[in-house]
């Protein structure tokens, strides 16, 4: 007579051989792809065996950091974007490949240092080359960078770019979207994109069914996840902030659209830098949305690659910025070696700000090594974190940055969500990535380094606003915290490959 347990035998080997056969592929993925830090790996196989089913699941969503094959889609699809821009030849005047533009490549750098660091920029980013006369100015908070933002919207004339990590179903996108369907129905072309995993609170909430019958505005959602085809990379999101218009005005940063960028109520707006810029480099702030926007929408490049998109653009001020894209590759690590490398060259002073500080460990040494050497290093990062175990993780390394002099400031609420950072009073890299491993090695980001004393100078006075709004965090307070407090910490830190 065959009884329960006998029936539940050869279930039960089944689910063993599966769960070995998962077992055994991750193990194979994670070996067949190196990771900087073998305790990533190391994490991921213990979770594939400990968890069944969740495990593999889990390494699936979140445990592939790099390129697949397909992955690579994104890679190939900004090469054919190129070629279709190669194609065309004069009749599309870019900036920075066509002589329309040559005076504003030719940028001098008074620093031997400066341009020794963009000398390494150029392998990182070569099509995105050092151009002079620009302007760009400092919004902080969404009070200031949205009222700028709907001002270059009501003013656009042939088409209007805008790309973000965020967008919430609140007021503040309803007044944005109402600006940019208003322009829609003008005659204006008005292209939105947005990261799907970002504004999935507004995707549930119907925000943008709102605006797809809207002439003359077409809404896309940024993803590489696709069952169907077999696409699993969660990971991979783009976390740019970029509005350009007519090709010739931008804002960008690291504000999303939302209503909590804005003071309401009383209640104070998440602190926050977003930047208005003019001048040749507004064109690399626009390929670069084009390059996007192509990935995901297939648009024609002939329709998207045009005159009127690129516009002869004057000199618009004295500073000397090139955009920075990155994004995961199998080779470089472009923000992650920009950081490094504008740490190693710092003589005086480096002033960081950030709400996530996870950096791999060859960054960690940096900083060391430059504290140690007498540079004044200043990391500014919140003292309450909205993602609560990168907050603590990052405390996991307090220890050994505050043992090298390295000065780390708790900024106090509300929360800080800005990026910047200043190299000795006079080179500058703002935009969107932080201090973490999302942004360093898995997200599409976009930073803008400028080589200006005058800029630089204003976003010190900014930051040394929000580091005297701070409480400095000394070695003697920190080694007497709670003991509790370093068991939180250091199993958060366990995670930081991951976060």
């Amino acid at each position: 007579m065959t009884t329960p347990l006998d029936m539940q035998i050869p279930w039960l080997a089944a689910g063993s051989l599966l769960h070995l056969l998962a077992f055994f592929l991750v193990c194979l993925h994670c070996l067949q792809h190196r990771r900087e830090e073998a305790a990533a790996t190391l994490l991921w196989i213990f979770l594939a065996w400990s968890l069944p089913v969740l495990g593999p699941l889990l390494y699936i969503t979140f445990g592939i950091d790099r390129l697949t094959p397909r992955g690579t889609l994104k890679s190939l699809q900004n090469a054919r974007f190129r070629e279709a821009r190669l194609a065309r030849g004069d009749a599309l005047p870019l900036a920075y490949w066509h002589s329309v533009h040559a005076d504003s490549i030719k940028a001098d750098l008074a620093s031997s240092l400066d341009a020794e660091l963009n000398r390494a920029i150029d392998t990182l980013v070569p099509d995105y080359p050092l151009l002079a006369g620009n302007r760009v100015d400092l919004l902080i908070t969404g009070d200031e960078a949205f009222p700028a933002m709907l001002e270059l919207i009501d003013n656009a004339q042939h088409h209007i770019h805008l790309q973000s990590f965020i967008i919430h179903n609140d007021r503040t996108s309803l007044a944005i979207f109402d600006h940019l369907a208003a322009k829609a129905r003008a005659g204006v072309t008005v292209r939105v994109l947005y990261d799907r995993f970002g504004s999935t609170q507004a995707i549930f909430t119907g925000f943008f069914r709102r605006y797809r019958r809207v002439p003359n505005m077409r809404i896309c959602g940024w993803t590489q996840v696709n069952l169907l085809k077999r696409h699993f990379q969660l990971n991979l999101r783009n976390h740019r902030k970029v509005l350009v218009t007519d090709g010739r005005h931008a804002c960008f940063g690291g504000i999303n659209i939302s209503r909590e960028n804005t003071t309401r109520k009383g209640k104070l707006p998440i602190r926050d830098y977003h930047f208005r810029a003019g001048g040749p480099v507004v064109q690399q702030l626009q390929y670069a949305f084009l390059q996007d926007w192509f990935f995901i929408s297939g648009e024609d490049p002939a329709a998207l690659l045009q005159e009127r998109c690129f516009p002869s653009i004057t000199h618009e001020g004295g500073i000397s910025a090139r955009v920075i894209n990155s994004g995961p590759t199998s080779y470089l690590q472009t923000t992650a070696d920009l950081f490094f490398m504008a740490i190693v060259q710092a003589r005086q002073q480096v002033l960081i700000v950030t709400p996530y500080f996870v950096p791999p460990p060859d960054i960690l040494r940096a900083l060391r090594s430059a504290a140690l050497r007498g540079a004044d290093i200043r990391l500014v990062v919140p003292l309450e974190n909205n993602h609560i175990y990168a907050g603590w993780a990052s405390r996991a390394l307090y220890s050994e940055l505050l043992a090298a002099g390295v000065r780390i400031f708790h900024r106090q609420p509300p929360f800080m969500h800005a990026k910047a950072i200043l190299i000795d009073g006079r080179t500058a890299i703002v935009g969107t990535a932080n201090w973490d491993v999302r942004s360093l090695r898995l997200n599409y980001e976009t930073s803008m380094i400028l080589y200006d004393e005058a800029f630089a100078g204003k976003l010190k006075q900014v930051i040394l606003e929000d580091i005297a709004l701070s409480e400095e965090v000394t070695l003697v307070g920190w080694t007497s915290r709670p003991r509790w407090h370093r068991l939180v910490e250091n199993a958060c830190s366990l995670l930081a490959p991951v976060l």
